[in-house]
């Protein structure tokens, strides 16, 4: 009796969820496709990462049209990670959580090697509020480039690094199963 209760306030607040997400993604109105220096990409995923009941943040993943989410995260691969906020987040809480998640994916040696240039992404962080966005572009020849509300505040042509911080969210053991699967979804 009590699996068939929780079935049917399941069945009975999943429409009002799906609702709560498609409100979600339109507030964070994402591009159909955006075009990096020498890339057009289109979107392939987007979500929203809840925490608990929280709505944190919306996010799409971008690729070439000819590729799969998936085929995507081949790391010769132009793609755009962009996350558009619901929440204030201090950045020192943003910096621990990317941390933990790399010392979750990455050994030891890597993040020594990565350590200098971690820092100095880290380092253009800034508070987060309400409607902030942020965006991981890579591809080969620009490398890495984050974008905080449109403007570039960091770049890196180390690929090591693009793959390690975009593992963050689209690698094994990132920072949320549920949201990896959503942006990979075929």
């Amino acid at each position: 009796m009590r699996r068939l209760l929780t079935l049917i306030a399941l069945l009975l607040l999943s429409p009002a969820l799906l609702a709560n997400n498609s409100a979600r993604l339109d507030e964070a109105n994402f591009a159909a496709q955006v075009d990096l220096p020498d890339a057009s990409l289109e979107r392939k995923n987007q979500t929203v990462l809840t925490y608990l009941w929280a709505d944190v943040y919306a996010a799409a993943l971008y690729a070439e049209p000819q590729l799969s989410a998936r085929q995507a995260l081949d790391a010769n691969r132009s793609k755009r990670l962009e996350l558009y906020y619901f929440r204030n987040i201090d950045r020192t809480d943003v910096i621990k959580a990317a941390w933990v998640t790399l010392e979750r994916q990455q050994n030891p040696a890597t993040l020594e090697r990565l350590r200098k240039d971690l820092d100095t992404l880290h380092a253009s962080f800034r508070d987060i509020r309400p409607g902030d966005r942020y965006a991981l572009n890579y591809s080969a020849s620009s490398g890495l480039i984050l974008e905080r509300n449109g403007k570039a505040t960091f770049t890196s042509s180390n690929p090591e690094l693009a793959n390690a911080y975009l593992g963050i969210w689209l690698a094994p053991n990132g920072l949320s199963d549920k949201l990896r699967d959503s942006l990979l979804a075929d």
